[in-house]
C-alpha cells in the first residue's frame, strides 16, 4: 500500500513536534508534503520557527515549512505559553533552524497542493486551531472534494475542556474556523480530550524513549519532561498526555483507536461554551453525522509504535 501523502498544519508545541517525528520516521505510511505553521500554542513567528527546528532534528531539511495565519478568522489569539513555555518547545535545548522558510503562505500551498495532486489523495493534519484550514476552504471551495479526510486534533466530550471548563484549546482559539471544517461536508477523524488523555507518558515510557539514546529521543524526553509539569499539577495525572501524535499514529495503525461516527457541532456564540465540540455521542438528536469521534486506544501499543518509531531517527 502506498504511503498517505498529508500536509501537517501545526502550532508546535512539545506534542506536535512529536506527532511530527512520528510521521517524519514512518515513510512507509506516510509522505509529508509540507508542514504549516498556525499560531495558538504560541504565536506565528514562533511555531513556523519551532516546526523547522524540529525537521532539523529529524534530519529532514527537505520538507518545507510554510507560515500561514497569525490570528483567528474573528478574533483576537490566545496563546498557551502557560503550558509550552515561551518558546512552544521548551525543555531541550535546540538551535535556531537554518532552512529557510518558504516564502509561499500556507494557505496557497494548501490549495495549490490540493488542486496540484490526484482528487482525494491528500490528508490534512491540523494538530492546532484550524484557521488555515478554514481559511483554505473559504478562498477555495472547489478544495473541498479533493481532499482525501482530514484527521485533526481538537475538542472535547466527556472529558470536557482544558482551556475553559468546557472547550479544548484548539477550538476554542478559532471557534468559527472549526466550524467552517465540521461542516464542511470533508470526511473528518477527530482525536479529542477524551482519547488523549489516555495516552499518557508515564516515567517508564518516558525512559524507554530516552534509553533510545539518539538526539531525537533525547529531545523528545526532554519535551515531555516539560510538559508533563503542567498535566501533573492540573490533572493529577501520572504524565504528560501526547495529544497530537495520536493524529500520526491514527494513520499508522487506525486499529489502535476506537470510536464513533456521530455528529459534532462547533460552539460559536455563548460567552459561556464558547469552543465547545456539541458531540451527539448517545445519538439523541437527528442532526447528521459528520465526524468519527475517536474516544479511546491502546495506549500500550501506542507508545511501542511511537519508541520504535522514534528509534528510526
Amino acid at each position: 500500500m502506498a504511503a498517505q501523502k498529508i500536509i501537517i498544519d501545526t502550532d508546535p508545541g512539545q506534542d506536535d513536534a512529536v506527532a511530527i517525528l512520528l510521521a517524519l520516521a514512518s515513510p512507509e505510511d506516510i509522505e509529508v508534503l509540507g508542514i504549516t505553521a498556525v499560531a495558538g500554542n504560541v504565536p506565528l513567528e514562533l511555531t513556523q520557527k519551532n516546526a523547522r527546528i524540529v525537521c532539523e532534528l529529524a534530519g529532514r531539511t527537505d520538507i518545507p515549512v510554510f507560515a500561514g495565519c497569525d490570528r483567528p478568522m474573528n478574533r483576537p489569539l490566545v496563546t498557551a505559553e502557560h503550558v509550552h513555555g515561551k518558546t512552544g518547545l521548551d525543555g531541550p535545548t535546540l538551535p535556531d533552524p537554518q532552512m529557510p522558510l518558504q516564502d509561499r503562505h500556507a494557505v496557497d500551498f494548501i490549495i495549490d497542493t490540493l488542486r496540484a495532486e490526484p482528487e482525494g489523495t491528500v490528508t490534512l493534519c491540523p494538530l492546532g486551531p484550524l484557521t488555515n484550514i478554514a481559511t483554505a476552504l473559504r478562498k477555495a471551495p472547489d478544495i473541498a472534494a479533493r481532499i482525501r479526510r482530514i484527521v485533526l486534533m481538537g475538542g472535547a466530550y466527556f472529558e470536557v475542556g482544558n482551556i475553559t471548563p468546557a472547550a479544548e484549546f484548539n477550538i476554542y482559539v478559532d471557534p468559527e474556523a472549526a466550524d467552517v471544517v465540521f461542516r464542511s461536508g470533508i470526511e473528518l477523524v477527530v482525536m479529542p480530550l477524551d482519547v488523549t488523555h489516555r495516552a499518557l507518558v508515564t516515567g517508564p515510557r518516558n525512559a524507554a524513549i530516552r534509553a533510545i539514546g539518539t538526539p531525537v529521543a533525547e529531545a523528545v524526553a526532554d519535551m515531555t519532561d516539560f510538559f508533563e509539569r503542567f498535566d501533573k499539577a492540573k490533572y493529577g495525572s501520572d504524565g504528560a498526555p501526547l495529544h497530537d501524535p495520536c493524529v500520526t499514529a491514527w494513520l499508522i495503525a487506525p486499529d489502535l483507536f476506537t470510536g464513533r461516527h456521530i455528529n459534532v457541532e462547533i460552539e460559536t456564540t455563548s460567552p459561556l461554551t464558547l469552543g465547545m465540540t456539541v458531540a451527539d455521542w448517545w445519538g439523541v438528536t437527528d442532526r447528521p453525522k459528520n465526524a468519527t469521534f475517536i474516544g479511546d486506544l491502546d495506549s500500550d501499543r501506542f507508545f511501542a509504535l511511537l519508541t520504535e518509531r522514534l528509534a528510526r531517527l
